[in-house]
């Protein structure tokens, strides 16, 4: 796609990924974010618990935004892996933590990821103004 209305925006805070995707594409006034794991700012995977993998996972999102112009306010659909199910009380409270009323809408999937990994997350944002 070499359409110029669409971007690729990454910056010095854009989490690294040694992955083939790019961590967002705009188009138009929607933001695609790909997947955000517990990784360190050279994309190394931080192995944590639950809850310190989920804030470092919503953060490194939250800094995939920040770059494209938005923040998780903007955010309109988000997609959870959770490795454990034994963890989604946990997650839920957490999530209501980061995504107050009216929350996006959301998709939640179980038994997903593998064993160096507890969560990962990805959205859709509309642009403020838009």
């Amino acid at each position: 796609m070499n359409d110029s209305s669409v971007r690729h925006p990454v910056d010095a805070d854009t989490p690294v990924s040694h992955l083939p995707f790019s961590p967002c594409v705009v188009v138009g006034n929607l933001v695609f974010v790909s997947g955000q794991a517990s990784v360190d700012a050279q994309g190394k995977i931080v192995s944590d618990s639950f809850e310190g993998e989920f804030r470092r996972s919503v953060e490194n999102m939250r800094a995939v935004l920040k770059t494209a112009g938005c923040d998780l306010s903007d955010v309109v659909q988000t997609r959870n892996y959770v490795r454990d199910d034994s963890d989604l009380a946990e997650y839920n409270r957490l999530y209501t933590e980061y995504f107050h009323e009216p929350r996006p809408a959301r998709t939640t999937l179980t038994n997903c990821l593998p064993a160096s990994i507890r969560y990962e997350v990805e959205c859709i944002a509309v642009l403020p103004g838009s």
